[in-house]
């Protein structure tokens, strides 16, 4: 048997490595880009940054120190410079995987900081694994800008598992979905129709606006906002305005809501400020072919017919007034039950007709005697 020689016998003291395999080696020495470890064989091992992380920039000098222990890979047992190759990032996507298979398999809810900002959705990373999550399932409703979710924590489960294709889909809209469900059902046990609660409006429309009451959503209708005439939703509430509103119906888990509240009804005394006799002043708020009808303060109109608009013959209305004149007229009937007002300028006229010519009948009198 030939004696080994020294070099032999050294490179035999080594163990032997392969492509593939997974290594403990303790670091020697740490650059900004690349940390160098010794995994005891006859070569050290060098692991880049880019196979460190996905994160450019990040300088690994703050992720390690000289005498750390870590697990890698081998990527090349032969770099090409008699060095070994290893891959930290590629072993940490392994194990990651699996650990994405069981949050898939057990509907676990993951939590991680969103990582880019796609076209198409978000990008967040979980132990080195990409998952994507389409904007269509960010939230439960479509957003165009996905610009407030840049480097927030955010929820989700994974909803596609396709290690083969490295496909990873993530969800955070059935999260959202099934939190509003929950808190809908303990509002929906808590609250009656006539209740007043207070909300945050979320969403002003042409029609109305939507108020969160705490993870759920009723509709105070644009009729439902005010006793006095609203113009425009957008004029009254923006997004954000708290407030106190009164539960008009839960019809299933659609809830209607009114912000006009009994001790603010105009109509509660109007029997008494308006009543028949009365000479009342409003403006004139619309006109029909038939008539105008005469604010006499928000919540209550009354009508001026185009027959009692003037002692002289008015075609329409049109011709003799306009939107924002103010009126002076007389009630001429007054209806309660169906919150009817009847107004005329005409009697009111005729009305001073007979008083002023009553004022002068004595005057004629007193000279006619003076005369005699």
């Amino acid at each position: 048997m030939s004696e080994l020689t020294f070099e032999q016998m050294l490179e035999e003291s080594f163990k032997t490595i392969h492509t593939g395999e997974v290594v403990e080696g303790t670091v020697i020495d740490v650059k900004p880009d690349q940390i160098i470890l010794n995994i005891d064989y006859k070569s050290d091992g060098i692991l880049p940054k880019s196979e460190y992380t996905n994160d450019s920039s990040l300088d690994l000098t703050t992720q390690v120190k000289v005498g750390d222990k870590l697990d890698v890979k081998v990527l090349k047992v032969n770099d090409g410079e008699g060095q070994v190759a290893l891959t930290y990032k590629r072993l940490v996507a392994d194990r990651g995987s699996k650990r994405i298979e069981e949050a898939f398999n057990n509907q676990e809810v993951l939590t991680a900081k969103v990582a880019q900002l796609l076209n198409g959705g978000l990008s967040v990373i979980v132990d080195e694994v990409r998952i994507f999550i389409p904007a269509s399932l960010v939230s439960d409703v479509y957003e165009k800008d996905l610009s407030k979710y840049a480097d927030q924590e955010i929820q989700f489960v994974i909803s596609e598992y396709n290690p083969k294709k490295r496909r990873y889909i993530g969800d955070r809209k059935q999260l959202i979905v099934a939190e509003k469900q929950k808190a809908q059902e303990e509002l929906l046990s808590m609250v009656k129709e006539g209740d007043i609660i207070e909300g945050t409006v979320k969403n002003v429309t042409d029609f109305g606006a939507f108020i969160d009451l705490g993870g759920v959503d009723g509709l105070l209708h644009i009729s439902e906002m005010s006793w006095g005439r609203i113009e425009h939703p957008k004029k009254v509430f923006k997004s954000g305005d708290v407030v106190k509103v009164m539960i008009k119906e839960i019809n299933g888990t659609k809830i209607a809501l009114s912000a006009k509240f009994d001790d603010a009804n105009p109509w509660k005394d109007a029997v008494e400020k308006y009543a028949v006799g009365s000479v009342v002043t409003g403006k004139v708020a619309r006109m029909t072919e038939f008539g105008a009808f005469v604010e006499l303060e928000p919540g209550v109109d009354a009508l001026l017919h185009v027959s009692q608009i003037s002692k002289e013959h008015v075609e329409k209305p049109a011709d003799a007034l306009k939107i924002g004149d103010e009126v002076t007229a007389k009630v001429v009937d007054f209806n309660e039950e169906s919150q009817k007002i009847s107004l005329s300028v005409k009697a009111m006229m005729v009305q001073n007709d007979k008083e002023e010519t009553t004022e002068e009948e004595p005057v004629e009198a007193s000279a006619e005697a003076d005369a005699e």
